[in-house]
């Protein structure tokens, strides 16, 4: 053994308490050596595959089917195998079986004449594929892959050599079996779906979930009964979870975003809130507006009536009012903000219908403030604050609401160190000449930068939500969570103000502009990216940073690949909103054992297009790095555990072989 003997003794003496508790899972010599291959075997599998996602916006059917179609991988698999002896129209059927298996069966047993045929050769194909997709992986972890139901038999047919004459009536009888006593189309629906859980080992999902779609909601629900997934928090995702942890700023600006989009289903159906209260405000305050500058954005192909649309104008408008107030309440009970410049509402000249900003007069393209005195623009009505109860009580309760913002805290974070790679939303925050800014955070001053500001964030973030015994530091926590989502030293944001009041109220587009960190202009040095790596303890040389948060404008010729590949930036438009900016519908990152991958995908017709005409998502696919070994599970995060889990079986072995702990016969 490659062990110094003097390290091992060592060792032993230190770690005796952890090898004893060690050997009762390991009781003999024999199964601590057979674990020690085990694992020794594993290291060398390939590595398994990552997919890597970003401001997905609530845009549940486009998200869904990349999910099912793996970005385009499962059809790429297909044609591995039957490039050669299929066409291309039925390698297109196959392909959709797989993504909608109970929809497609359906219409597809519709048109066949020998469905026993049919049966036979699309099970022998399924079971092809899966054998394919799955001989990276140990039978172990295949075999806690398998749907109940069928998984004997499923691990029979993968594991089962069909050209050997002594097991070919095996095989074959076994597939006629489950034909004949009416389970093939179970089995068919039991095989795709394993079939896309083997093709993505593990799913990142770099930020901004919520807002803008229709279906936020069923995305999450998606993200909860998927295999393997981590989450890092998007500005959009820490308002909805200030929302949920109670804060009446966020709630206000989730409801006032959703109003904006059109998109209060998502309120009202997806998490039971009862927009009710809000409605009848709006139209008690706001009846004879028409809140022209406050008419929704809409962007899905739902219908509203001219009615629909004003009452809708009017409940946004009302809360945006009442937004502006809760935020001026938070920005002057929190100073070291630093978001003095953004209590607008007293700046406004109300008999004259003007505001006064940066030492400059604007004519407000509305002056209807029915609910804001002059002498005390901040302090909510009597209405205002019962409507705030009520609201703020309705997301409190929201038991669909508060599972999902619980997951997000269970697997989600402000960044990730996964495989070399630094995933975090939108920037670190820098001062102009490129080096880390310190930013000051609580009532002492304390200066943060880099790392060490996000691991804060996330800590107070986290009492903002969880802190439901401490008043004091739940409601700091959740002033941080609003201040993560709009605030100048965000590294969520990463912009120096939100001009939300301006672009409602000010036509002049001088006053829209949103500066953006100095990140963003030095995003794409390399220098600056490998200071960052660095700070987050990774190697320059082999390791990427990967953002969303900003989109990519590729029909103007923007690349998502900065600094020569250290930084890629993977938001290339889920949400319709950015479609027109970007030229695309989104961005996937592929990060395999070959080595780093990006997909871009055109426009999602509908599910029910791609299930009837089988109109998958158009993808083009560019290699970024190709690696010249293939890379093993010892290369990854999961390698060096394991590394580790062995050095410790070893030194258990030792303990039972100089007779430091006795085996357990």
């Amino acid at each position: 053994m490659a062990l110094a003997e003097e390290n091992l003794t060592e060792g032993l003496e230190y770690d005796l308490k952890y090898l004893k508790l060690l050997s009762n899972q390991y009781p003999t010599i024999a199964e601590a050596c057979t674990e020690i291959i085990n694992l020794q075997a594993i290291l060398n599998l390939p590595k398994g595959t990552e997919h890597f996602l970003t401001d997905i916006h609530g845009e549940y059917e486009p998200f869904i089917h990349v999910l099912k179609n793996a970005s385009g991988v499962i059809k790429r698999k297909i044609n591995d195998i039957f490039g050669n002896s299929l066409r291309k129209k039925d390698i297109k059927s196959l392909a959709t079986l797989i993504y909608y298996p109970e929809q497609k069966l359906e219409l597809m047993l519709k048109d066949e004449s020998n469905i026993e045929d049919w049966y036979k050769i699309t099970l022998y194909r399924l079971i092809e594929i899966c054998r394919y997709v799955s001989s990276k992986y140990t039978r172990s972890k295949v075999r806690k892959a398998l749907p109940k139901d069928f998984a004997y038999i499923i691990e029979e047919l993968l594991h089962e050599q069909p050209d050997r004459l002594d097991k070919e009536e095996y095989y074959s009888e076994i597939i006629m079996t489950i034909i004949r006593i009416g389970r093939a189309n179970e089995f068919i629906t039991a095989i795709s779906k394993l079939i896309q859980r083997l093709v993505v080992d593990r799913l990142h999902i770099v930020g901004d979930i919520f807002d803008r779609g229709p279906g936020a909601d069923i995305v999450m629900d998606t993200l909860m009964n998927y295999h393997s997934v981590d989450i890092q928090w998007g500005n959009h995702d820490i308002l909805w979870m200030g929302a949920a942890a109670g804060s009446e700023a966020c709630i206000a600006t989730v409801l006032r975003i959703c109003a904006r989009y059109a998109n209060l289903d998502t309120i009202e159906d997806g998490y039971g809130i009862n927009l009710l209260p809000l409605a009848t405000f709006a139209l008690e305050f706001y009846k004879n507006d028409d809140c022209l500058n406050f008419k929704p954005k809409i962007e899905s192909d739902k219908n509203y009536s001219e009615k629909d649309i004003k009452l809708i104008a009017q409940m946004h408008k009302a809360i945006a009012i009442i937004q502006f107030k809760l935020e001026g309440e938070i920005i002057k009970r929190r100073s070291h903000f630093n978001m003095e410049d953004r209590l607008l509402l007293e700046k406004i000249n109300y008999g004259e219908g003007t505001i006064d900003l940066e030492g400059k007069n604007y004519k407000l393209k509305d002056i209807h403030f029915p609910t804001i005195d002059p002498k005390n623009p901040y302090e909510l009505t009597i209405e205002e604050r019962e409507l705030m109860e009520k609201l703020k009580s309705s997301f409190l309760n929201s038991e669909k609401l508060q599972k999902h913002i619980s997951f997000l805290f269970a697997k989600g974070s402000m960044y990730l160190n996964y495989n070399s790679n630094l995933l975090y939303h939108g920037c670190i925050p820098l001062n102009e000449d490129g080096s880390l800014k310190k930013v000051k955070i609580g009532a002492t001053g304390r200066e943060y930068k880099g790392k060490e500001l996000l691991d804060r964030f996330e800590i107070l973030a986290r009492e903002g939500y969880f802190y439901k015994n401490n008043p004091e530091a739940k409601l700091y926590g959740m002033d941080v969570i609003w201040y993560l989502w709009t605030g100048t030293d965000s590294p969520l944001f990463g912009k120096n103000k939100m001009t939300t009041f301006e672009r409602y109220f000010i036509a002049e587009e001088e006053t829209h502009v949103e500066k953006k960190n100095p990140y963003f202009k030095y995003r794409d040095d390399e220098k600056m990216c490998a200071s960052i790596l660095k700070e987050f303890g990774l190697n320059p040389e082999s390791a990427h940073i990967i953002n969303g948060h900003i989109p990519v404008k590729s029909k103007k010729g923007e690349s998502p690949i900065k600094a020569k590949g250290k930084l890629l930036v993977i938001d290339g438009g889920f949400s319709r909103a950015y479609q027109g900016q970007t030229g695309i519908a989104g961005y996937t990152l592929i990060y395999n054992s070959y080595g780093l991958v990006l997909v871009s995908h055109e426009p999602f017709e509908s599910t029910q297009k791609a299930i009837e005409e089988e109109k998958d998502i158009l993808s083009t696919t560019v290699v970024l790095e190709q690696e010249v070994e293939r890379k093993r599970v010892g290369d990854t995060d999961i390698g060096i555990e394991l590394k580790q889990q062995i050095r410790a079986l070893e030194m258990l072995l030792e303990a039972y072989r100089k007779g430091l702990i006795k085996e357990q016969r």
